[in-house]
Order: C-alpha cells, then structure tokens, then sequence
C-alpha cells in the first residue's frame, strides 16, 4: 500500500510559476515510476508528466514541454513538478501517481496508487 500526498497548488495569475510536491509513504518509494495527471472541469484525467525509477528518464505531454520540469528526491520520498509559464488552460486538478512499471509511462492504466490532487487554478 502507498499513500500518495500533493501540495502545492493555489491561485496564480497566468506567466507565473508553481511547484507541486508528492510526498509517499513507504520504504520503496526509489523503485516506482511516478507520474504527473491532471483533470480540468469537464475533461478527462489526463497525463502531464513522468520520471521513472532508476536510471530515471521523463516524459512530458506536448502541452507541458519546455514549461513544466518533473523531478524526484528519492531520499525525501518526494516527487516534484515545477510549473512555469503557467497558462489558464493550465487550471485543473494535479493529481500524482506511483507505478511499478520500470519505464517512464504515459498510461494512466499502468499506475495503480493516486494522490486525492491539488487545485491550481490559473488566472488570465
């Protein structure tokens, strides 16, 4: 069992800058794949971001490239996104998630633990 926990969202106004944490609960947070997910009224969940466990490599949604930096702290058992240059089609609830598939996975059907989100809300 893994207990995911985000922080970090809030109200910002559009070209500012956000950063959301994961913190899990357990001792084999370092061999989980983690991901980034989020659903914006009315839409579907969709995916953001990724970082796989050791030797990590990343992912991003086209949406997100250039703007967005996922990264981990696998001694914090933290997962991290900085968000730049946010937008207000960037407003959603972020929700992270843990997979133990090896690779950096795009699929949300490949992640079976979630975190409950975080709002970030992203005012023109």
């Amino acid at each position: 069992q893994v207990q995911l926990v985000e922080s970090g969202g809030g109200l910002v106004q559009a070209g500012g800058s956000l950063r959301l944490s994961c913190v899990a609960s357990g001792r084999t947070f370092s061999s989980y794949t983690m991901g980034w997910f989020r659903r914006a009224p009315g839409k579907e969940r969709e995916f953001v971001a990724v970082i796989s466990r050791s030797p990590t490599r990343t992912n991003y949604a086209d949406s997100v490239k250039g703007r967005f930096t996922v990264s981990r702290v696998n001694t914090a058992n933290t997962v991290f996104l900085q968000m730049n240059s946010l937008k207000p089609e960037d407003t959603a609830v972020y929700y992270c998630a843990s997979s133990p598939t090896p690779v950096a996975t795009m699929n949300r059907n490949d992640y079976n633990y979630w975190g409950q989100g975080t709002q970030v809300t992203v005012s023109s």
